[in-house]
Formats: C-alpha cells, structure tokens, sequence
C-alpha cells in the first residue's frame, strides 16, 4: 500500500484520522452527546466526499467520542430553522425549507456515494437523526451498551433525511413502522437481532477494536474490486435483478481486466499475500 495522504484539519465538529488505508470519521461534539449541528452536517458530507477522492485511503470507519455515538439533531438547530427560511412570501419560505431537507438528505447520501466502505461502530445512544446517519453505512456494529431510537415522531416531525427510507430494506417494513410510529428505545442485542447491526460486542472498546481489524481486512483486498461490489449491491437494491446483472456485466466488461487481476493470480501461484495499488 501507498503512504496515506494527510486529511484535512479544519474540521470543527469532527476528528478525521488515517491508519494504514483505514480513515476513521469520529462526530467530536462530547459536550453535546455528539448532536449534529448545522456546520457538522456539512462536515459529514466534507469528510466522506475526502474518503471518496482520496485513493490511498481504502475504508472509512464511522464512530463517535465520548460516552455516545450520537443524540440525534441538536436541538438548538431545529429551533434555528424558522429563522434560517424566514420570507414575507409563504411559497418562498416552504422552498427553501424544502431545499434544506434536500440538503440535508444529500450529506447523509453522501456516504453511499462514497466509493469506499462505511463500517459504522455504534456505543452509546443512537437516537433521531444518528440513526439517519448509520443507515447509509455499508456496515453497522455496535457494543451491548448502544441504545437505538427512531426519536423523529416524539418531537412532532415525520423522520425526513433516509431512516423511513432507508430501514425498510434492513429491518423489513413492519418492524420500521413499529419503531417510528412508537419511538421506542432498543438496545444493541435487539439490534443484532433485527438485522440493523452485523454484530453487537460486548464492550465499546472490544466494538472498536473488531470493527478496525474488519476494515483493515477489507482494506487488503483489491480496492477496485471492493469498489465495484459496493457499487453492484448499491444498484441491485433499487434495481430488478435483470438490470443488475445487466450492470454488473457491463463493469466487469470495463474493469475486470486489471493490474488487480493479474496481482491476484500471480500472489496465487507465489503463495504471497497479494499487494495492489490504490
């Protein structure tokens, strides 16, 4: 693997790190159980668009500091939004609160249109809108001490940035509406159970500890071709097997005669570990 590329520091409301080929994205707002404000949803989809064009870095490991991953959108944030789209023209205001929901949905799509796989590692509470951002992770784990809650119905609002979207496809579509029309609150076993999460450790530190062993494993692999997996199983999702397989023939036609394929098949006959470029 290539050196790593240095990330970017200007970051207020999160800490961006690399090891090897893994970055780890960590919400850093301790003070506030990790609450998504205004400038940290715009460094989420900063953070995710760098993983994205950063070819040395090969996974991204979505966590958050402190005692929790994340309570959901800040409170002072949703309070702020009538002033955000104030205008005299009642059509024009409920435009550009249109266009902010956009935007925000687009910071949370950001991390499916991130080429690299997401492995998100969930402790803590995980509420409202921390579940909007887990759900667009190619992966999901969690400790036994992760408590999850689709909070959105509690506060008066209809969940609007990808969990009713995006939770049917993960957990089935009963047990979504079970869980946004109550908002009741259930922890990582039941997680585990349901499908949300791959695994549930039994410790945050055992979590990060799997979780970052995982990624370097997919790190190992041939970049291009764990590109275009993810790729494949993003399409297939919202696309007739047919078209999927018409897809997946037509990328394999442009990208599978690689310098990753004859690296595989000559690490194969050495009996080496196989070394691609990023």
């Amino acid at each position: 693997m290539e050196s790593v590329a240095n990330p970017p520091d200007r970051f207020a409301t999160l800490r961006l790190t690399v090891s090897g080929a893994v970055a780890s994205v960590e919400l850093n707002r301790t003070d506030r159980a990790n609450a998504i404000n205004l400038p940290m949803w715009q460094e989420i989809r900063e953070a995710f668009t760098w993983v994205d064009r950063t070819e040395c870095v090969r996974v991204a490991v979505l966590r958050g500091s402190g005692k929790h991953f994340c309570s959901g959108i800040d409170l002072d944030m949703l309070a702020g939004i009538s002033a955000e789209i104030e205008d005299n023209c009642a059509g024009r205001k409920s435009e550009k609160l249109r266009r902010l929901i956009l935007d925000l949905q687009d910071t949370l799509t950001s991390i499916e249109r991130c080429r690299k796989p997401v492995l998100a590692a969930i402790h803590g509470a995980c509420i409202g809108g921390g579940v909007d951002l887990i759900c667009p992770c190619d992966m999901r784990y969690c400790s036994t001490d992760a408590t999850f809650s689709v909070k959105e119905v509690d506060l008066g609002l209809t969940a609007d940035v990808g969990s009713l979207q995006r939770l049917p496809r993960l957990i089935g579509e009963g047990m979504t509406r079970e869980l946004a029309y109550t908002a009741r609150r259930f922890d990582g076993t039941e997680a585990r159970e349901l499908g949300l999460v791959n695994r549930c450790y039994e410790s945050p530190a055992q979590l990060h500890d799997e979780v970052m062993a995982l990624a370097r494993i997919i790190a190992s692999k041939s970049p291009l071709a764990v590109r275009g997996s993810k790729e494949m199983i993003s399409y297939a999702r919202d696309h007739t097997v047919a078209d999927g397989l018409n897809y997946v023939a037509t990328w394999n036609a442009a990208m599978m005669l690689s310098a990753d394929l004859e690296e595989s098949i000559a690490a194969a006959r050495a009996r080496r570990a196989a070394l691609y470029p990023d």
